[in-house]
């Protein structure tokens, strides 16, 4: 039998709580949320050039690459980057993986900032 690892506890930990119905802390629950949509914490909108690419954020009712529920969706050059938020609340990217940043505006800039003028690729269709 394999040895029992923090990820193996908190996994296991957190689908009994699923099963047995005790809602996550992390999620807020729709109501909360005003129903279907936009979530309250999301962060705002931009749309703008920084240091000549053009990066915008929006909310997404599609989810993202992922197709996770409603989430929100970052482009650099109208190509989507894919970012995903933490746990803690930070920002991370498909470019910027280890780099956690404070908002989508940020994980766009700092994906610009990475790519040193290269294009950004579109995430790989499944």
């Amino acid at each position: 039998m394999p040895e029992l690892s923090r990820r193996r506890a908190l996994t296991t930990a957190a689908s009994l709580a699923t099963a047995a119905g005790v809602p996550s802390a992390l999620a807020p629950s729709a109501r909360a949320a005003g129903g279907a949509g936009r979530r309250q914490d999301s962060p705002a909108d931009f749309d703008e050039v920084y240091r000549g690419r053009r990066i915008r954020g929006t909310s997404s009712a599609a989810g993202g690459h992922h197709h996770h529920g409603p989430g929100y969706a970052v482009f650099v050059d109208d190509v989507e980057l894919h970012v995903m938020r933490n746990a803690d609340g930070s920002w991370i990217s498909v470019v910027s993986h280890y780099d956690p940043v404070p908002s989508p505006r940020a994980a766009a800039r700092a994906a610009v900032d990475e790519l040193q003028g290269a294009p950004l690729l579109p995430p790989p269709a499944n």
